[in-house]
């Protein structure tokens, strides 16, 4: 099981690197939610994997329970990157609109910092 965790994390990081080193808005913002996930993955996994066994201690004797802490860590991270994922896609939607395109130019803004010092 431990393993099966691990390479999908490590598939879902070295994706989302990927995509993010993209000079387009749309697979940055692909890669920024598969970075996302793949830490959600780590924070789950990090409680313990266990299976059957409830997130609480149970009074009436079982035997283990899961850390319920990452569970609700996990569950807040998804609102968290949902949320900033709509903002990203309103963002980059807004600049394509703008431009007519959503390809980052990394050139041209070193060109408008370089003029300003030469003012």
């Amino acid at each position: 099981m431990e393993i099966v965790i691990a390479s999908s994390i490590a598939t879902l990081t070295a994706g989302g690197i990927y995509l993010i080193l993209r000079l387009r808005a749309f697979p940055v913002i692909l890669g920024l939610a598969l970075l996302s996930y793949a830490v959600n993955l780590f924070i789950f996994s990090s409680g313990g994997l266990t299976i059957d066994q409830p997130p609480i201690l149970d009074p009436y004797g079982s035997k283990g329970y899961t850390d319920p802490l990452p569970q609700a860590l996990v569950l807040t991270a998804i609102v968290i990157s949902f949320g900033m994922t709509a903002v990203l896609v309103m963002v980059s939607l807004g600049a394509y609109l703008e431009r007519g395109n959503d390809k980052i130019d990394i050139d041209e803004g070193e060109a408008l910092i370089g003029e300003g010092d030469a003012e």
